[in-house]
């Protein structure tokens, strides 16, 4: 078995677009980290998921998990709301503007939302895009960060913060071998099954990058330079999204292998 990387970082984030929840362990499956994503902010009148892609705003709320499994959202002024609670709608309406409600990967409503990668401009040349069936994913079961990579991608930008919260990944990944540590290294991984923790993985793709993470949020400044590096200088590209075919324990620790 070849050890390829070690897990020091895993998040859920309950609510799409919002700050999430770093864990020390979970169970991962095809619809990623139980406890992920099981909420997002629709449109009222329209249906429209919204995303920070284009609604900068909710990267400042925050959602968390209790240990009843209950989710709570916290708003920029301090506020705390029960996702349950029939008043979330109201609050999240009179935060943002327009009329939302928080709604549920499980409503057997349609999941889309609107994105571009114009960096400067996120509203300009939109399209659609559809979630994965029954989640508010935007594509895959888990996405993967090494630090390699953020090393690889704080040189082409050196005065950009390359913190991984702009990434949002499932797993944050430290490779074991000294040797393995320099560029992308997370992109020679594409095409292959893998093991992370006690779940198979098949690494999917490169994971490309929308405007997201140059967005501002707590603790991070607007900074279209870490965009623009990945796009000028690594094909718009920063991790792996893989996929899961059945669920699994996955903890900080956990290594990634090869067999």
């Amino acid at each position: 078995m070849d050890v390829l990387a070690t897990v020091i970082g895993l998040w859920r984030y309950p609510v799409k677009s919002l700050q999430g929840e770093a864990v020390p362990a979970g169970v991962l499956g095809p619809a990623s980290l139980d406890g992920d994503r099981r909420y997002a902010v629709r449109d009222a009148a329209t249906g429209e998921v919204l995303t920070a892609k284009r609604h900068g705003a909710l990267l400042e709320a925050a959602a968390r998990t209790g240990p009843d499994g209950a989710v709570t959202i916290t708003l920029p002024d301090g506020t705390e709301h029960a996702a349950d609670d029939p008043a979330v709608h109201g609050a999240l309406s009179a935060w943002l503007g327009p009329p939302v409600h928080l709604a549920r990967a499980d409503d057997g409503a349609p999941r889309a939302f609107e994105m571009s990668f114009d960096i400067e401009h996120p509203d300009r040349d939109t399209f659609e895009w559809a979630c994965p069936d029954g989640t508010f994913l935007d594509l895959a079961s888990a996405h993967l960060v090494t630090t390699a990579s953020l090393a690889a991608a704080r040189a082409l930008h050196p005065d950009g913060d390359w913190d991984v919260r702009r990434f949002r990944p499932t797993a944050l990944l430290e490779p074991v071998d000294a040797g393995s540590r320099d560029g992308f290294v997370e992109d020679q991984w594409v095409g292959e099954d893998l093991v992370l923790g006690g779940v198979g993985l098949h690494v999917l793709m490169p994971t490309v990058r929308c405007p997201m993470p140059s967005r501002a949020q707590p603790g991070l400044p607007r900074d279209t330079g870490v965009a623009a590096a990945l796009r000028d200088h690594h094909d718009n590209n920063l991790g792996v999204y893989a996929t899961v075919a059945a669920r699994g324990p996955v903890a900080v620790g956990d290594h990634l292998t090869r067999n």
